[in-house]
């Protein structure tokens, strides 16, 4: 058997901690797509094969909506933010007010982040740019990736030493060769809550389920919040 999903970027660490156990449980195999949720979403309406979607809310309220997910399926995995990271090792800016960041990013020699048009964090990311006034000032020094991992990798490969970037707390934990500095300032926050649900033209609906209830479970808390997830009570 196959199950097929397609996932925003946050939520690929956690699939991968667990696809081995659940393969060897089931005697299956687990074929994850993940990237920006836009083009994740995009996929789907366009036919592609798809067991389980792992999308933000909003989304995924969207499609529930329209018929494409199964009713009663959507389960919460948790909340994400967005964050600021730099190369292991180098210095860690002050992040915590808006003259921080303009500081910070005006020293940067580049500046990672996803898609501003398809990705929840590169869209918002490139919003706050817009509002420090540093969209066009520094637009030679952008490097815009399909998803926030792809953006991380990059970063970790760049040649300078004062690179930063931007995107979901949880593709930067699980990026080696990138620190987490912190979190966005309060008034720049994005805190974006992820589901997953069964699609209603999935193959192994069954199945799908039994991974999503491993993936929501109790049993899965601790592994959810080392990833990057912050749960509701």
């Amino acid at each position: 058997m196959e199950l097929h999903i397609l996932s925003g970027g946050a939520a690929a660490s956690l699939v991968n901690s667990l696809k081995a156990d659940f393969e060897a449980t089931h005697g299956c195999q687990i074929h994850g797509t993940f990237s920006a949720v836009g083009a994740m979403k995009e996929k789907l309406l366009k036919g592609e094969r798809c067991d389980l979607l792992i999308l933000t809310q909003s989304l995924m309220d969207g499609l529930m909506a329209s018929g494409e997910v199964r009713p009663g399926t959507l389960r919460d995995l948790g909340v994400v933010k967005t964050g600021i990271a730099v190369k292991h090792g180098s210095p860690h800016p002050a992040i915590a007010t808006r003259a921080d960041l303009q500081a910070a990013f005006r020293a940067a020699e580049g500046i990672y982040f996803p898609d501003p048009q398809l990705a929840t964090a590169g869209i918002h990311f490139f919003k706050v740019l817009q509002t420090l006034g540093l969209d066009v000032e520094l637009a030679d020094r952008f490097h815009t990736f399909p998803n926030g991992t792809t953006a991380m990798h990059a970063m970790a490969q760049a040649k300078g030493a004062h690179v930063m970037g931007s995107t979901q707390v949880t593709e930067i934990k699980y990026t080696p060769g990138i620190d987490l500095v912190g979190v966005l300032p309060q008034e720049f926050e994005l805190a974006t809550m992820y589901v997953l649900g069964i699609p209603t033209r999935a193959h192994e609906p069954a199945l799908a389920q039994k991974l999503a209830d491993v993936l929501a479970s109790h049993e899965t808390r601790t592994l959810r919040t080392s990833s990057g997830f912050e749960l509701r009570d």
